[in-house]
């Protein structure tokens, strides 16, 4: 990126104040909270295999200074519309949201300018949008929603607050209890099972739906955490849940999909490849994150997603994060107290465990321990048959896609398999506490 296009990003980050002032009147733009560091040898969320690549990020100013312009940055359409909370009141907003989602903005009575904003800004369609692509990386993505999701959504959803920067905002708007915690995997369970239904991301789908609520409850974050400075220390973690924090949880397959490529020396996504790109690309899209961190070449992917966590600086609190682990791992996800239910979570709770401590403790089962995850002998055994039989079907399902005739069988079956997950994930609530986005009595005041 050149100076001049950092000056103009620049500028869109300082815009926030006067577009959105009742939640960025505050906020020192220009000030680097400690939660970014482009310090040498710092430690810092890229690690393991990746930390190597960190010397080279640092090579590069203006990448580095790109990262921390959008460290800064939240969402000011959605923002905008949170903002109008003292207003309209919490669920009018998300009544006025979900009324346009479903019948057009058009239609809703006194939409204000900033719902119309928020609408007509997910309904833009961007120039390198192939909804055919999105469409088939969605049929790609089935088999793994449908047989693997169910037993790693967990595991993965834990990995989100592992660092007490990125983790605060769940920890201050009231997600450190079983219950909570339990509602939120789900609700994130729901939002990503559902973006792989079919034509779920077209302008009236269910995913494009999801998206704008996912939107809100960030922005109804923001605004709540920043209106609490007892609790919020902007110079210790920067804006709450900017653009980069929602970079790992919708490119964290493609991330890992690139970097394997460029360590086989590929450079090229095959035609599937490319199509789960775009799935990829789009949902975010959906989610407001900019287009230029939804790079479209491995190298490109991988880039951005090492420089956000090679700023991102190590941090992990046990009052923060140990009790969102914990409440997460005690979280009660089953849809009833039958039997097959009972028996299903027997077998997803170790292979999450499993999951978690491969992927984000590199194998390291005391360290594990050390912070509320044991992983016993018993829970290896589980998760190794639970492995088996995820990998059986998988691979079935996959053979299956490749044999004429069959494949629409097979597809229709993971399309009924997705839908039913839905069903036991109950209805997405897309909330944090309600109680705790009452208007409050004055506005923050701007600078």
């Amino acid at each position: 990126m050149t100076g001049a296009a950092l000056e103009t990003l620049w500028a869109k980050v300082e815009a926030q104040r006067e577009r959105v002032p009742a939640i960025y009147g505050a906020v020192d733009f220009r000030a680097v909270p400690e939660r970014f560091t482009a310090t040498p040898g710092d430690d810092t969320a890229l690690s393991g295999k990746y930390a190597r690549d960190r010397d080279a990020l640092l090579a590069d100013p203006d990448r580095v200074e790109f990262i921390r312009a959008y460290t800064m940055i939240g969402d000011a359409t959605a923002d905008a519309y949170a903002g109008l909370m003292r207003e309209h009141g919490f669920r009018a907003l998300v009544d006025m949201l979900t009324s346009a989602c479903d019948r057009g903005v058009e239609n809703v009575p006194g939409a204000p300018p900033e719902l119309i904003a928020f609408i007509k800004d997910m309904e833009r369609i961007p120039d390198w949008l192939d909804m055919e692509l999105v469409e088939e990386g969605a049929r790609v993505d089935r088999n793994a929603a449908a047989n693997l999701g169910p037993f790693i959504i967990r595991g993965a959803f834990i990995a989100t607050f592992m660092n007490k920067y990125a983790a605060l905002p769940m920890a201050i708007t009231g997600t450190l209890s079983s219950q909570t915690a339990g509602r939120r995997v789900k609700d994130t369970a729901t939002f990503f099972t559902t973006s792989v239904l079919p034509g779920a991301l077209d302008r009236y789908g269910p995913g494009f739906k999801s998206a704008a609520m996912v939107r809100l409850m960030h922005s109804m974050v923001r605004a709540n955490v920043l209106r609490r400075p007892q609790d919020w220390d902007m110079g210790v973690y920067g804006i709450p849940i900017p653009q980069v924090d929602q970079m790992p949880a919708g490119l964290i397959s493609i991330f890992l999909l690139s970097y394997k490529m460029i360590e086989e020396g590929r450079d090229q996504f095959t035609p599937r490849e490319r199509a789960m790109v775009e799935l990829a690309r789009y949902r975010c899209f959906l989610l407001g994150l900019p287009e230029e961190l939804l790079a479209d070449t491995p190298q490109g992917i991988v880039d951005l997603m090492n420089a956000r966590s090679g700023t991102l600086r190590s941090g992990y609190d046990d009052s923060t994060c140990g009790e969102l682990l914990r409440a997460t791992m005690a979280a009660d996800l089953r849809p009833d107290n039958s039997r097959r239910a009972r028996i299903h979570e027997m077998f997803e709770l170790a292979f999450a465990k499993l999951f978690f401590v491969k992927n984000f403790m590199g194998g390291d089962k005391a360290k594990a321990a050390s912070i509320g995850v044991t992983l016993t002998s018993g829970d290896v055994a589980l998760a190794a048959i639970a492995g088996l039989f995820i990998y059986a079907r998988m691979r079935l399902y996959a053979l299956a896609a490749h044999i004429p005739g069959v494949r629409g069988v097979a597809d229709r079956r993971l399309i009924a398999k997705l839908k039913a997950q839905l069903v036991s994930y109950g209805h997405a609530e897309f909330t944090t506490d309600a109680a705790q986005y009452r208007p409050s009595a004055a506005p923050v005041p701007a600078e």
